[in-house]
């Protein structure tokens, strides 16, 4: 099995998530530390730049793979053992619906949290100016991380976090906590008492906000220290080795209440979001749980919504069936309208 290259920095909850999955899996890698401004000498460029960039050796040549869920689909057709996807249809696409509510909600607190409070946005700066290069001078590393810092504040707007948003991103933090806590004692993970990919999605963003960002790090640790030594475990499952799915009969009360949070507050922006693109708006401006949201539009995430109904639509109809019967009054078959 040949080794794989991984460029990401510790401050990026995607890199943590593919580093953990690997770990899981027993894939072998090499981290290189450092940033997708300025990739490493040698290595080809990806499409576009982003953390983590993978790089694979393949009967082309050295590739460079970027975007999480893809990196970890192309994994999964390379290496068969320890398969992070369920096999069955139903729990792979609640599997896929709920990294994508990690990757792309989560991340909003994620972001929030760390640049929304200057207590948080001090810490950070400097942490990542040091986790690039723990060599750099005081006087670099303070440049570097002021410079960050002004640019990735500038850019809370765009992610959707502000004071009239800000209600809902952290009321609803709040509650996922509570949610996985409950959902950790009873399976140990989100899909069995083995990880899925929504699992490592969930860890990498929680990486931010329950470990390195002040704020959200203690509110974590406060209301769930079952969650908070989750995380710790989560960093290294090499050695985990049940591989018991949940029956699916049982996922609806087991993940109900995550159901309904993704339908709570994920579904109303992906549909707004949707609907103002398509009507040429520049922002949304919607209901999240009954209270106020604006944000600029993010093309992104629809592609996301775009890849959720076309899963849906790929299942047989029996299948379908049996994913719509479990999410009917969790919000999310709104999804599918």
């Amino acid at each position: 099995m040949q080794t794989i290259d991984v460029l990401g920095a510790p401050a990026s909850p995607y890199t943590r998530k593919v580093l953990a999955l690997l770990r899981y899996r027993r894939i072998p890698y090499r981290v290189l530390w450092g940033s997708h401004i300025d990739p490493p000498a040698g290595f080809p460029a990806p499409k576009v730049k982003l953390l983590p960039t993978v790089y694979t050796h393949t009967g082309a040549g050295r590739e460079a793979w970027v975007d999480s869920t893809p990196i970890i689909q192309q994994l999964e057709a390379l290496h068969t053992d320890r398969s992070v996807q369920p096999d069955d249809d139903v729990l792979q696409f609640l599997n896929l619906l709920i990294e994508d509510f990690a990757d792309e909600w989560l991340t909003k607190a994620m972001f929030h949290y760390r640049w929304h409070f200057p207590a948080d946005a001090a810490h950070a700066a400097p942490y990542i100016a040091y986790s690039h290069d723990p060599q750099f001078s005081a006087a670099d590393a303070k440049a570097m991380a002021d410079a960050f810092s002004k640019r990735q504040i500038a850019r809370l707007p765009l992610v959707g976090s502000n004071l009239v948003t800000a209600p809902v991103i952290e009321a609803s933090f709040q509650r996922l906590v509570g949610i996985l806590d409950r959902i950790i004692e009873r399976q140990g993970f989100v899909l069995g008492s083995r990880p899925a990919t929504a699992d490592f999605a969930l860890y990498g963003q929680l990486t931010q906000l329950g470990i390195i960002d002040p704020t959200p790090a203690q509110s974590l640790a406060q209301a769930s220290p079952r969650l908070r030594a989750w995380l710790d475990r989560m960093e290294d499952l090499s050695g985990h080795d049940d591989n018991t799915w949940i029956d699916p009969s049982h996922a609806r009360q087991h993940l109900g209440e995550l159901l309904a949070e993704i339908g709570r507050v994920y579904t109303p922006f992906l549909l707004a979001n949707a609907q103002a693109a398509s009507q040429g708006q520049a922002d949304v401006e919607t209901l999240i749980d009954n209270q106020r949201w604006t944000q600029p539009v993010f093309p992104y995430q629809l592609k996301c919504l775009d890849i959720l109904q076309h899963e849906r639509l790929q299942m047989t109809e029996a299948n379908r069936m049996r994913l719509d019967d479990m999410l009917v009054g969790s919000g999310c078959q709104d999804l599918f309208r």
